[in-house]
């Protein structure tokens, strides 16, 4: 079952950060392969916000459309997503944000398996490349957002 998981320091704050992986709506716009994302429920439990979003993915041709419970916690820094439906057998993916004092630490890790074995096993190949690219495209996300501000302060 693949397993992908990194961290990284980077220049900008747990607010940036969090805010870039929680606007999901915007992802077709820098993510790798994310042809479309629709939010399908939004509510609230407590202090925590759960969004039911459906995600398009098109890698090389191959589309696919997934449900992911997206947990979001703001205070204690963290966005975690577990797979409802689609043609996965799982596909969890949490973030993890912690301050330093220039910027923060920002944890990724995803994990999943295919329903179908074969998919499982041809996709395993590509799994960790495409796992650092969407982590990359995040950072590079806060990059055109953030870096003249971050440059400023």
């Amino acid at each position: 079952m693949p397993l992908h998981k990194e961290a990284r320091i980077v220049p900008y704050t747990v607010d940036q950060m969090y805010s870039i992986v929680a606007d999901m709506e915007r992802y077709p716009e820098f993510l790798p392969w994310c042809a479309g994302l629709k939010i399908l429920k939004r509510e609230r439990d407590g202090a925590v916000d759960i969004v039911l979003a459906e995600m398009t993915v098109d890698y090389h041709g191959l589309k696919e459309r997934y449900v992911s419970r997206v947990r979001l916690d703001h205070r204690a820094g963290m966005i975690e997503a577990k797979h409802v439906e689609g043609p996965f057998k799982r596909l969890d993916t949490r973030w993890r944000f912690v301050p330093l004092a220039q910027g923060c630490e920002v944890h990724f890790l995803t994990d999943f398996a295919f329903g179908n074995a074969l998919l499982s096993a041809v996709a395993g190949v590509a799994f960790g490349f495409v796992s650092a690219r969407m982590a990359e495209a995040f950072i590079r996300r806060a990059d055109n957002l953030y870096r003249s501000v971050s440059l400023r302060t």
